[in-house]
């Protein structure tokens, strides 16, 4: 696909996923029109300590598109977009702290703002491609396929509940509508995400500071479907032009241990530190085994992941590196 001289939305903008697109957008197709919204941070938290927003300024550093700073719950920012007439619409931004336990802001901000955004791609007739998530399936056993959901948190019943709205929008849509369910995402410009960043990256910077890998009791048999953001990119640029619109899921199919993550760690940054097995605090609210169900996202969007847990630490180490010199040691 060609996106020179569209006009893209990209909606939280400024955080992991988000600036990501931004960057690949301005990189591979220079005449491209792109607007971030974002609220970016403000210091402002929920109630379990955590930031209400994780955009920062620093993931857009090298950005050139147009930046518009805005509350998406807030109708009086949403009218900004207005002044656009978008070709397509990539709905990154939400509460994706799965912690926060306020169903009502939850809700809102998910959900709500999610079927104004709707009504804006069909006014504009753009193609709405939208952040669901690997929350949605809970419990539910691996591998985890669409339509077999169990959501174990409000987060995961709002971003399910996104996916029930979509499947309704798309009976009446002539563009493209689809919902991409993100298993564990990691790779650069999620630092900011804090305490949410991926395993990934706060088991790098452990290292790095000579601490000595903590891990779960029995983090061998822990497992998840990590995806490098590289791939997370590929997905959302074929779910522009799918074979048909829908919810799809978007990891590697595959499933890799805690511990894997810190043996490939240690391998690339020379340690051989002993690691540290602590309790699982989290038995019985816990998911043991991750794995998206990736067949249905080869058919109707063409996706084949790219990219393997050894290679996506390999080419994320440098930034690790970096981050750990630059914004940890500060």
């Amino acid at each position: 696909m060609d996106f020179n001289h569209k006009t893209i939305l990209i909606t939280g903008g400024a955080g992991f996923i988000g600036s990501n697109l931004a960057f690949s957008f301005q990189e591979n197709y220079p005449e491209a029109n792109v607007v971030v919204f974002d609220l970016f941070r403000t210091g402002e938290t929920f109630a379990n300590g955590n930031l209400r927003s994780f955009g920062h300024y620093k993931n857009l550093q090298g950005f050139r598109g147009e930046i518009i700073t805005g509350d998406i719950t807030d109708p009086e920012d949403l009218k900004r977009l207005r002044d656009f007439n978008f070709d397509y619409i990539f709905h990154e931004a939400a509460i994706s702290d799965t912690t926060v336990n306020d169903q009502n802001i939850m809700m809102r901000t998910n959900l709500n703002v999610f079927k104004d955004l709707l009504k804006m791609a069909k006014e504009m007739d753009a193609a709405m491609i939208y952040a669901s998530s690997g929350a949605t399936y809970g419990n539910a056993p691996a591998p985890q396929t669409v339509g077999r959901e169990d959501p174990a948190n409000i987060y995961g019943f709002s971003k399910l509940a996104m996916d029930h709205l979509a499947y309704e929008w798309m009976k009446k849509s002539d563009r493209p509508i689809v919902g991409l369910r993100y298993f564990n995402v990691y790779g650069p410009r999620e630092f900011y995400k804090n305490k949410t960043a991926s395993m990934v990256l706060q088991f790098g910077h452990q290292i790095l500071a000579g601490k000595r890998p903590r891990l779960f009791e029995g983090s061998d048999r822990i497992l998840r479907d990590f995806i490098y953001i590289d791939d997370i990119i590929q997905a959302n640029v074929k779910a522009c032009d799918p074979k048909e619109s829908g919810v799809y899921n978007v990891g590697t199919g595959k499933a890799r241990s805690f511990q894997e993550i810190v043996d490939i760690l240690q391998k690339e940054l020379g340690t051989d530190l002993e690691c540290e097995y602590i309790p699982n605090p989290y038995v019985g609210q816990y998911q043991f085994f991750t794995q998206a169900d990736i067949e249905p996202t080869r058919e109707y969007l063409g996706y084949e992941p790219e990219v393997s847990l050894e290679e996506g630490i390999r080419r994320y180490v440098p930034e690790i590196e970096r981050l750990y010199e630059t914004e940890v040691n500060e």
